[in-house]
């Protein structure tokens, strides 16, 4: 228990060390230690974003490459920014269920050898959870009866009928109905399921969306089946943030017609001729566009902005996955000297002319657009399609002054506390207590430290954790020093006390510890919000202090014993 040869010695010091350069970044940003580099006085966002980038190049500027540069991220209840509490409509995610399996259907109906399809012409009559398809007559044809022919057409449809997720669960019931019609519906459990599944998927779409490159510390939770709550520290344009979620994000490329005999007849008579749809286009002109779309969303495997090769200005550019890139190419091909559109939730983005074959799968929007709004039409595209459209039902707009006032308490609080069990710790058992308050701030360094190379967001109740784990650590050096001292009286050495006291401490300290940790974990596991924020600052302190009251003060008080020798403790 006393020995410290050379390579255990090594190690400690290692810990601290990389523990300390893990925690020093903090002192360069407005965080835990209270520095504020965003009090310029200056209030427009652009502004202040400008001068926090100054701030980070300048201390990339003389901060070694190899060094850790991550800080402490702090939540949105001190560095305030955007909460929202959206919802998602059942009845919306439903439709568009609907609307997606009308292709299955149609490809599921189709004859491959030239029968007449017994589906008539006309679209499904569509309810809150039920399709109804008319069937023409299915009189005997080619030696087939009726019935069978409404048996294969039923057998069709089943065999496309989705599972929902990754569950066993079939999305539609389909049954045959009165008057040769087949009734398509979602029953309840399935409504639960897809909504579920919908909300699922748009966390993971505007998690995307508001955080393409993965850096901001979002915070994306659900709330029963069908809300979900954003948390966006730092964000303080509400409006920007509504804007990007309010987009379906559908993007399909469609041959298009822009003929002004065409155009107008549909304008005339708001009709376009079977098969094709009039649409706006970012122009300002209206635009023929064929109902079914050659390449859709799905295909695009990355977008980002870009400048146009033309005149530098922001663009969009994405690519497409290889299946659908193939299929681009023999489309430009085929199709030379026809438009074809692209188009995002209804709107042309923009309808070039087919002019040479185009290979790669590379494409490129281009229009007088912002920079932020390349960036940010590149998000949407790249996040993909909303399974329904949020509905916005509470924001907030959360100011950094109390975030502030958090920190500066919580920084307070955590001083005074030091100050206070490093007092009582000397007092109750001298120069070896004060051996506990040096590991006892290692032990703070070391919570910093891993706080901030595990990217680890900091809020209130994690600061509230970490008071906790100063007192929890002491705690440990509490009892291996009354034990200490009980070896002492009864007529031990100080380095047979010392050895002794640790021996018999450990068991009890380590069964507290581990117990608190299982707590600690289960409160990460099904709390949310701040609370896992508390359970996370928890469990690293419990390792830590562990670390520090077993080894460190250990250590210290090891180096003491051979450097000065003492026939008796004083404590």
């Amino acid at each position: 228990m006393l020995n410290f040869p050379a390579w255990k010695v090594a190690i400690i010091s290692i810990v601290l060390l990389w523990g300390a350069l893990l925690a020093l970044p903090n002192l360069f940003s407005d965080g835990f230690l209270g520095i504020e580099p965003r009090d310029t006085g200056a209030t427009d966002p652009q502004a202040v974003a400008a001068y926090e980038q100054q701030m980070a190049e300048a201390e990339a500027s003389w901060w070694p490459g190899f060094l850790p540069k991550n800080k402490l991220n702090l939540g949105l209840d001190l560095q305030g920014g955007v909460y929202l509490l959206m919802e998602i409509d059942p009845s919306e995610v439903v439709a568009n269920q609907f609307e997606s399996f009308k292709g299955d259907v149609r490809d599921a109906w189709r004859q491959t050898n030239n029968q007449e399809t017994i589906l008539r012409d006309s679209e499904p009559v569509i309810s809150d959870s039920r399709m109804i398809y008319q069937l023409r007559d299915p009189q005997e044809r080619l030696g087939i009866s009726a019935e069978e022919q409404m048996e294969d057409a039923l057998k069709r449809l089943r065999r496309v009928n989705p599972n929902i997720g990754t569950t066993q669960t079939k999305t539609f019931n389909i049954s045959e109905g009165a008057n040769n019609t087949v009734i398509i519906e979602v029953s309840d459990a399935s409504r639960s399921e897809l909504t579920r599944k919908a909300r699922n998927d748009m966390m993971t779409t505007i998690r995307n969306r508001i955080d393409p490159n993965g850096v901001a510390e979002i915070q994306i939770t659900p709330q029963g089946d069908d809300r979900i709550i954003l948390e966006a520290p730092g964000e303080s344009d509400p409006k920007r943030i509504k804007d990007l979620l309010s987009r379906d994000g559908r993007l399909t490329f469609n041959m298009a017609d822009t003929s002004g005999s065409a155009v107008r007849i549909a304008q005339e008579t708001g009709r376009a001729r079977p098969g094709w749809q009039l649409i706006p286009s970012r122009d300002g002109l209206p635009l023929l566009i064929n109902n079914i779309p050659e390449i859709e969303g799905k295909d695009i495997a990355s977008a980002n902005r870009c400048p146009d090769p033309d005149d530098n200005t922001p663009s969009v550019c994405f690519r497409l996955n290889s299946s659908a890139a193939k299929k681009f190419y023999n489309l430009t091909a085929s199709r030379r000297g026809e438009l074809f559109a692209i188009v995002l939730d209804g709107e042309s983005m923009s309808a070039p002319r087919i002019n040479d074959p185009i290979p790669g799968g590379n494409v490129i929007i281009t229009g007088n657009f912002t920079i932020e709004e390349a960036e940010d039409l590149s998000a949407i595209i790249a996040a993909g399609e909303l399974a329904a459209k949020p509905q916005f039902i509470e924001e907030r707009t959360v100011g950094p002054g109390l975030g502030k006032e958090s920190i500066a308490a919580g920084s307070r609080a955590s001083m005074i506390g030091i100050i206070l069990v490093g007092v009582f710790m000397m007092l109750a058992y001298g120069l070896i207590g004060g051996f506990a308050v040096g590991s006892l701030v290692s032990n703070i360094i070391l919570i910093v430290g891993a706080l901030s190379g595990f990217g680890a967001t900091l809020t209130l109740p994690g600061i509230a954790g970490i008071i906790l784990t100063i007192g929890m650590a002491v705690d440990a050096n509490v009892i291996v020093f009354e034990r200490i001292r009980e070896e002492q009286r009864s007529g031990r050495s100080p380095a047979t006390a010392i050895q002794a006291g640790y021996e018999r401490a450990f068991s009890a300290i380590l069964d507290a510890n581990v117990t608190t940790f299982i707590a600690a974990s289960i409160l990460y596991l099904v709390g949310a919000g701040p609370v896992k924020g508390f359970a996370v600052t928890l469990a690293i302190g419990i390792l830590t202090s562990v670390f520090t009251a077993f080894v460190v003060t250990r250590w210290f008080t090891v180096m003491y014993l051979r450097t000065m020798r003492p026939k008796r403790l004083a404590m």
